[in-house]
């Protein structure tokens, strides 16, 4: 991807001969020809680097300088100067120039001092993308047949620009698969921007990913840069896309064939490269039948399919993700690793987790808090564990006691309303004719763990 450099000078005829070199060495040129219309570009375009001149009319070069590292501090500044003076790079050096060049000045010393300050500029990003980074794992644990059988499909499809469409219930992984996808990717040194389209508010989403100009509707008090001007160059992963409105869907569909859109209330055509990534909980072919999801889009999104199992379907995984699970955790809290007998073991298996991987990994830090020993017994256990839920899925009445069938049957009843609700709280309570409070503490109780979403006016 090019590099954008920023020309600012008064005059035009050293910007025309700095944009036909530049272009010439595969740079992506823009110009201003004073300090206004720089820090204007600056606040709406992604900018690499600025090639600044000291003496224009109006706002000089040190006074726009002090701006745009007001608006970006890591942008990388060469100031450009006919009239260079000690105190003049030293007062730049001050603000925060990156470097101090003469007029005329020697083309192979510009190009070697603006690639060096690329450098450093992108030594910085790194730096401030590993810091985001500590704390977040990539690595997918499984030996199940199916999970080795998406390790491999990841393997293979990461070093392409190929669309993947990431399948699965909440809690199975999913952002897990689309970090590892950017990770191994040809582009995992670029933004990975992540966009959980259920939890934006359906008349905020397109301003979301696409960005607003100033007063292009109420509210918009400044301009807005969107996740896909964000993710240029990298991946955006485009999370629960089953739940994005269909207007939204109509230009995503566009960036998708044309890698071109407009930002809400503007006229201007950006172009970007971004790989995108999606994920769902839902079944678009059928959202698709209800004209709920645009088939086309569906298609497009769809060039490789990864479909994640549900942990019930590949509880042989489970022995091997509590083990990684409590190492995780010991690590987090400072502790030395616990341990589960058999006896908990086998009541984990027995469990049929509609929470799944997330539900398995909350419960593991519950019980590495507040376990008083090393040894995780059965006894341990919530509830939640100690029952039997594919046997009393065939016969609930088979259940020893009529406090185990009443949990069962309460928290199978609170799952699929969760379900037919997305996982929204606040409105499966008030179907349910249910303090919001007295629900959440029942999902405590039983170990349901769904994603909560900001509930905007369900709340």
């Amino acid at each position: 991807m090019s590099k954008r450099v920023l020309i600012v000078d008064d005059e035009e005829s050293i910007r025309s001969a700095l944009e036909q070199l530049l272009s010439f060495e595969k740079f992506k040129t823009f110009s201003a020809g004073d300090g206004i219309s720089a820090l204007d570009l600056v606040a709406e375009e992604r900018i690499d680097i600025v090639l600044l001149d000291v003496k224009m009319p109006g706002m000089d070069g040190l006074e726009v300088l002090g701006k745009i590292k007001e608006l970006h501090r890591d942008l990388p500044v060469i100031i450009i100067s006919g009239h260079g003076t000690i105190s003049t790079a030293v007062e730049a050096t001050k603000l925060g120039a990156y470097d101090f060049i003469e007029k005329p000045f020697d083309t192979e010393r510009l190009l070697l001092t603006i690639r060096n300050g690329l450098n450093q500029a992108e030594l910085a990003r790194r730096n401030v993308q590993l810091e985001k980074k500590i704390g977040i794992t990539t690595e997918i644990i499984g030996a199940h047949p199916e999970m080795l059988a998406i390790m491999e499909t990841i393997n293979r499809v990461a070093p392409t620009n190929a669309r993947v469409l990431i399948m699965g219930e909440n809690g199975t992984g999913k952002e897990l698969v689309a970090r590892k996808l950017h990770e191994l990717s040809k582009r995992s040194s670029e933004p990975f921007i992540e966009v959980n389209c259920a939890a934006i508010p359906e008349d905020l989403i397109e301003s979301e990913l696409f960005g607003h100009e100033k007063g292009s509707f109420t509210g918009a008090v400044s301009q807005r840069i969107g996740k896909f001007e964000l993710a240029d160059g990298g991946t955006l992963f485009l999370d629960e896309v089953g739940d994005m409105s269909l207007s939204a869907q109509a230009k995503v569909l566009r960036v998708l064939q044309e890698s071109a859109f407009e930002r809400v209330g503007g006229t201007e055509t950006k172009h970007v490269d971004v790989r995108v990534i999606a994920a769902t909980n839902k079944n678009l072919l059928e959202e698709a039948a209800k004209t709920r999801f645009r088939e086309d889009l569906y298609y497009r999104l769809n060039v490789v399919p990864i479909r994640i199992p549900p942990l019930r379907e590949r509880k042989s995984d489970i022995r091997i993700l509590a083990d990684y699970f409590l190492r995780e955790v010991a690590v987090e809290l400072g502790r030395s690793p616990k341990r589960l007998v058999s006896e908990a073991l086998d009541a984990l298996m027995d469990y049929s987790w509609p929470g799944n991987v997330r539900e398995l990994r909350n419960l593991i830090e519950r019980l590495c808090i507040l376990t008083s020993t090393d040894v995780i017994g059965r006894e341990d256990l919530p509830t939640l564990a100690l029952v039997r839920d594919e046997d009393a899925r065939k016969d609930p009445f088979g259940l020893k006691t009529y406090q185990e069938f009443k949990d069962f049957m309460e928290k199978e009843y609170l799952v699929k309303k969760l379900r037919e609700n997305s996982g929204n709280v606040s409105r499966t309570a008030r179907q349910l004719d249910m303090q919001r409070s007295n629900l959440y503490k029942k999902l405590e109780k039983y170990g349901i763990d769904f994603r909560q979403e900001p509930q905007g006016e369900d709340d």
